[in-house]
């Protein structure tokens, strides 16, 4: 009989900083590691330990795996912010059947700010008979805040100019849309979201804060995130957990922005909130999270009516839920339970993934899966990766990047409607990467 693996005993230090540090110009160029937004975020530097993940069972198994480790780590952390402490930055693949890794990552160092506070976290592997002498070394050697260093020239990128390897182009996305819609028709499902993927290079040794920067200045609204290679800026907040509460946004339902045309703009934020195809999509996503977060939180509300919710590229249909998290669940726990919801997959939730494995010829990797950290208290924010892309590692030095984007497909949907939306989906990657 094999034993278990022997669970990795961490030691976490955090000590406040006296200056708000950029976050983004102290990531790594090439393999950035940042979660940000507004005033708050965090950079990562180096890595201490790297989780993997793969299968039906891998947010269960994330979720296992880092309540053991947090309980065998010892920390010292007198700051007690969120995002304090012992933490990891994740992304996590879309599919069960998906060969891309889901992974946890562990830093070496983190650092961090949440509006007018900031702070440095060291995290080192150690043993439990050490664990204090590890404290007492990690603490009275705590780094400075390292110095950011200049961005590199950026020379762009082809993205958007073809279909990723596997990936179908426009007239088969536009035909699947149609053999979605003939699915709904017969009453197999009454929601599909179908994607398309669009590729391009970067040199191997590109600055990939650029495009990072240029995300967290177009969507402030949004996390923008670069966890192993992913980088976006997402919209959609999966869950957010801090001290039981817990909060979570909803988007479904999309129309195109008319920056350039005040009139044409206000009249397509009106079309998409009088639409009843837009309005029926967004209870579908809804619904499927209420139902979802129902077993882990108590006195769960949203907002009354759907909200236009404003970014630079589209007007999305937007709810906002809140709630109060059950006792023994996890930020991890319970993007388990949401994912997929029917914003990124479809109503009823089976038939959906089936129809897109069978109608989408190419496997989404981490693009509509979760992204986000998780504290050693199973706090964390986590929000679904859209207004994403790829970047593999360089090969003959050049770097693949791989957008994808997707839309809902109800009963009436337009195909060459749904093709734009997608157009509008990937702006927010094609501008950053420009």
């Amino acid at each position: 009989m094999s034993s278990e693996p022997q669970v990795p005993r961490l030691v976490a230090v955090t000590r406040p900083l006296d200056r708000i540090p950029d976050i983004i110009a102290l990531a790594d160029p090439e393999n950035p590691l940042v979660w940000t937004r507004g005033d708050r975020g965090c950079v990562c530097i180096g890595e201490t330990l790297r989780l993997t993940f793969t299968g039906p069972d891998r947010y269960a198994e994330a979720a296992a795996e880092w309540r053991r480790i947090a309980e065998l780590t010892t920390i010292d952390d007198p700051v007690r912010l969120p995002g304090t402490g012992l933490v990891a930055l994740g992304t996590f693949a879309f599919a069960a059947e998906s060969g891309t890794t889901s992974v946890l990552v562990v830093p070496r160092t983190l650092i961090a700010r949440h509006r007018g506070s900031a702070w440095i976290t060291e995290i080192r592997v150690t043993d439990a008979d050490g664990a204090e002498s590890s404290i007492e070394q990690l603490a009275g050697a705590m780094p400075q805040l390292p110095e950011a260093t200049p961005l590199r020239p950026w020379t762009g990128t082809a993205l958007g100019t073809r279909a990723a390897e596997g990936a179908p182009g426009v007239a088969a996305y536009l035909d699947g849309v149609d053999r979605a819609g003939a699915l709904i028709a017969e009453g197999a499902l009454e929601k599909v979201v179908l994607a398309r993927q669009v590729a391009g290079t970067i040199e191997g040794d590109a600055d990939l804060r650029t495009p990072i920067t240029r995300l967290a200045v177009s969507y402030t609204d949004c996390w923008t995130f670069a966890v192993d290679g992913l980088i976006g800026a997402s919209p959609e907040t999966l869950v957010r957990s801090t001290d039981g509460a817990v909060s979570a946004r909803v988007l479904a339902g999309t129309r195109r922005r008319h920056r350039d045309d005040e009139p044409a703009d206000l009249r397509a934020r009106n079309e998409l909130l009088t639409s009843p195809k837009e309005q029926h999509e967004h209870a579908f996503a809804v619904q499927s999270v209420v139902t979802a977060l129902a077993p882990h939180v108590r006195s769960l509300q949203t907002s009354e009516e759907p909200f236009p919710l404003r970014l630079p590229n589209v007007w999305h249909l937007a709810t906002d839920l809140g709630a109060t998290l059950s006792e023994n669940s996890s930020a991890l726990e319970i993007v388990g339970a949401l994912h997929p919801t029917a914003a990124v997959a479809g109503t009823p939730t089976a038939a959906a993934i089936a129809a897109i494995a069978e109608l989408e010829p190419f496997d989404r990797g981490r693009y509509a899966g979760a992204v986000g950290w998780i504290d050693a208290a199973g706090d964390g924010e986590w929000v679904i990766a859209l207004r994403c892309a790829q970047v593999d590692p360089p090969s003959s030095g050049e770097r693949t990047v791989t957008a994808s984007a997707g839309g809902g497909i109800v009963d009436g949907s337009n195909p060459e409607h749904e093709l734009a939306e997608t157009v509008s989906k990937f702006r927010p990657v094609t501008d950053a990467f420009a």
